[in-house]
């Protein structure tokens, strides 16, 4: 369903616009397959920089956060270290695109004598609508861009407007789209109108036309939040408290992880895996916690090797299975390759990496998984800006 009261067949959405590639990866009723060699999922051969110490190789799969409008040096500094991936930015970071295309360049001015002076992983939220940091595009909700007469090529305007004004500021990521399938009016995706559409289909188009469109700017894209945050009703938010799903198999297969295959043949660089507990995944763990949904799931049936990454670490959804720290180390050890800190405090994220470093020393992380992850981190940064 597109918009109240019309339906958009496969064909109709088809027809509508230029999805010619979404569609190729919708053809066969959804089912995962290997990305074609070349994309930005394929395996990374990049090697991460010898002789990294263990908080260094822990805080390069770490993106922290920071208050205000002005850089701390406290953070300048740790990414000096080399124990930092990125930064991600808020609204309260940015008071006009000068001021934060400044504050970009100090993070990037201190990368420089980082031991991988590799790009930062530099990233917000500009998905469109009410969900935007900075000001400009995409000014189209997802929900118009799926209701609108041409969904694939609002969505693939959609993604050039967002990977130019990024690109502007010096930001190369944006954790956007939002392939979440949307169940009823008003629910958690749509009532800010992050989901493109209640029809799976829909959503792969656009999702995968935005991705496409986004890339081809030099910025990398993220599809969130694995498997589906779609049939969340609008008082489930993993932002602020525990929410299982239990949504049945066959519907997660069927409808929410449908547009994964779209977007994973379109070369999404990262994917975002959700807070919530899946009960038909893994009836015990927040799916971002769970080897079940990261492996078996999103590495193995969808044959993903591009970069994972946690919505934030400090999320309310997981504040009673231990402290960011902790959650930033179980995360590690499904399968997560990056950590988001969103607390927008750098003595909290440096808490996170100094968890993440002893666990590595202690064995409590597998070395070769953790450097495998490095790598894939390493691969997607120096393929930006």
């Amino acid at each position: 369903m597109a918009g109240p009261g019309r339906h958009l067949t496969r064909r109709g959405v088809l027809a509508a616009g230029s999805g010619a590639a979404a569609a190729a990866a919708v053809g066969a009723l959804g089912r995962p397959r290997r990305p074609a060699e070349g994309t930005a999922t394929a395996p990374a051969a990049y090697a991460a920089p010898a002789a990294l110490t263990p908080q260094q190789q822990a805080g390069q799969r770490v993106v922290l956060s920071y208050s205000g409008t002005t850089v701390p040096q406290s953070l300048l500094d740790q990414i000096s270290a080399g124990q930092a991936a990125g930064v991600i930015f808020f609204g309260g970071n940015i008071s006009s695109l000068a001021q934060i295309t400044s504050a970009v360049a100090q993070l990037r001015q201190a990368n420089q004598s980082s031991p991988n002076p590799a790009p930062l992983l530099l990233m917000t939220d500009q998905e469109g609508g009410q969900i935007r940091r900075l000001p400009g595009a995409p000014v189209q909700s997802a929900k118009q861009i799926g209701a609108s007469a041409d969904p694939a090529g609002a969505a693939a305007t959609a993604g050039t407007g967002a990977g130019n004004l990024l690109r502007s500021v010096g930001m190369n990521v944006n954790l956007a789209p939002v392939l979440d399938v949307y169940r009823t009016a008003g629910d958690f995706e749509d009532q800010y109108e992050r989901s493109y559409s209640t029809d799976p289909e829909v959503v792969s188009v656009c999702g995968s036309s935005f991705i496409t469109a986004q890339r081809a700017t030099g910025v990398a894209a993220t599809a969130k939040h694995f498997p589906g945050l779609g049939p969340a009703s609008a008082t489930q938010n993993t932002d602020l408290r525990p929410v299982t799903l239990r949504t049945s198999l066959s519907e997660l297969r069927n409808i929410d992880e449908i547009p994964y295959v779209a977007a994973l043949t379109a070369g999404v660089d990262l994917v975002m895996v959700s807070w919530a507990i899946y009960s038909r995944l893994d009836s015990a763990h927040p799916a971002g916690l769970s080897p079940t949904v990261v492996q078996s799931e999103l590495r193995d049936r969808f044959s993903f090797t591009g970069v994972t990454v946690t919505d934030a670490i400090n999320a309310g959804a997981l504040s009673a299975l231990g402290t960011p720290g902790q959650n930033a180390v179980t995360a590690a050890a499904a399968g997560m390759d990056l950590i988001l800190d969103a607390s927008q405090d750098v003595t909290k994220g440096k808490a996170v990496v100094s968890a993440l470093a002893t666990a590595l020393q202690n064995g409590t992380l597998d070395a070769t998984a953790s450097a495998a992850a490095l790598g894939r981190v390493n691969a997607l940064r120096n393929r930006l800006f």
